[in-house]
């Protein structure tokens, strides 16, 4: 279906306040990382251990609400979620001690999933072959300004005087309240009767079996669940390699970090403008590769403990490949995924979502080193890469 330049560009506003709950949900409370530690009386691994938690909810909700949508269609499930997304991140302020504080970042993960999955899959509702590749290069290079902005938004907010860390959850909820309030307006259904599915819990576990049973499809999956999960080690490990390795504050801590969402945001928009020369498979499998040396440059730096500035080119490099990967990975494996986009959605959502939850605590495991951070980009990087190239195939090549 074609649409018009207005109708566009109100879908691109729409998914975008749902795509941005991820990252804002993951990066907005990293500068308190040693405020929480301190205000908890625990340590650097238990508050890494809340962003595991968030990861773990993220990726189990989009499993549950992905194929939901296939069944009983976008719009409802989204706004339950929203509702509980509201509510979990205004109780996380209240969190008296890691444990509460990690479980109540599970719930606000797994209702903020759902924003996240069902983003992708009314795109791929409204949109296919190239017209969803421009439309989720778009898109990508919105959403991708939330990763660069939260951290800044979040040491803001402790920049305030007599300011706490739970403020920055208060933020969060005040955002769940009017994201709720425009997608209840201004959202349409997208998914058609004709195109659901009848699901029970056979039939959804059928459906998302079904789907890894495709050899390039996986590929897709895999790439970017090693790749971009690995990332995550970036994501928890830097609060404390640049707040107390090399001694920033939480607001240059911000900016640093933020610079890396500039880094998604190029990466994202260079592979849909190398898409109009160039077949997407190739410029993916260029970044592909380019993932694997800078991730490796990383773990040098970190092992030297070089600069800084090595460091954050060594990281702003490798989050330019991401960019591409995140982009690359969804529009080729959404490829004809009419029936069941929300079950594709889910898995391309939740396995970097799995190996980041696991890679969050890997870079806390040596106290006052960087190099766990390091190895578990770099280990990721050439394994996710490895199985892109096993499994994948260049689709333009009869």
């Amino acid at each position: 279906m074609n649409y018009s330049r207005i109708q566009v560009i109100g879908y691109v506003f729409l998914l975008s306040l749902l795509s941005i709950l991820g990252p804002l949900n993951i990066d907005m409370y990293l500068p308190s990382f040693p405020l929480i530690q301190d205000d908890l009386s625990t340590n650097a691994m238990y508050v890494q251990m809340s962003l595991t938690s968030c990861l773990l909810g993220l990726s189990i909700g989009q499993l549950i609400f992905g194929p939901l949508s296939d069944a009983v269609g976008r719009k409802r499930p989204l706004i339950i979620s929203l509702i509980g997304f509201t509510i979990f991140s205004f109780i996380c302020a209240f969190s008296p001690n890691i444990v509460l504080l990690i479980f109540f970042r599970f719930m606000q993960g797994f209702f903020a999933s759902c924003g996240i999955v069902l983003s992708k899959a009314i795109a791929r509702d409204l949109f296919d072959g190239r017209a969803l590749t421009k439309f989720f290069t778009i898109l990508m290079v919105i959403t991708s300004v939330a990763p660069l902005i939260a951290p800044l938004l979040g040491g803001f907010i402790l920049s305030i005087p007599d300011s706490t860390w739970g403020m920055i959850f208060y933020a969060l909820a005040g955002l769940g309240v009017v994201i709720t309030l425009i997608s209840t307006w201004k959202l349409k259904e997208s998914l058609t009767k004709e195109y659901r599915i009848p699901t029970n819990f056979k039939s959804t576990v059928n459906s998302l079996v079904e789907l890894l049973k495709e050899r390039e499809f996986l590929g897709y999956v895999l790439a970017v669940g090693f790749i971009h999960g690995g990332s995550f080690a970036y994501v928890s490990g830097t609060p404390f390699v640049y707040q107390e390795l090399y001694g920033v504050t939480p607001q240059m801590f911000s900016l640093l970090f933020g610079i890396n969402g500039v880094a998604i945001v190029l990466g994202s928009f260079l592979f849909g403008k190398l898409s109009d020369y160039f077949s997407e498979w190739r410029v993916l499998k260029w970044f592909i590769i380019s993932s694997m040396f800078t991730s490796f440059a990383i773990l040098i730096s970190a092992i030297m403990m070089g600069p800084l500035f090595i460091m954050v080119i060594s990281i702003f490099t490798y989050m330019m490949s991401i960019g591409c990967i995140l982009t690359g990975t969804f529009t080729l494996g959404m490829r004809g995924k009419y029936h069941n986009a929300g079950s594709a959605s889910a898995h391309l959502g939740t396995l970097p979502l799995i190996f980041g939850a696991i890679a969050t605590p890997m870079s806390g495991l040596i106290e006052g080193s960087a190099i766990p951070m390091g190895a578990t980009i770099c280990i990721t990087a050439w394994i996710g890469s490895i199985f892109f190239l096993k499994l994948t195939t260049n689709p333009d090549v009869v």
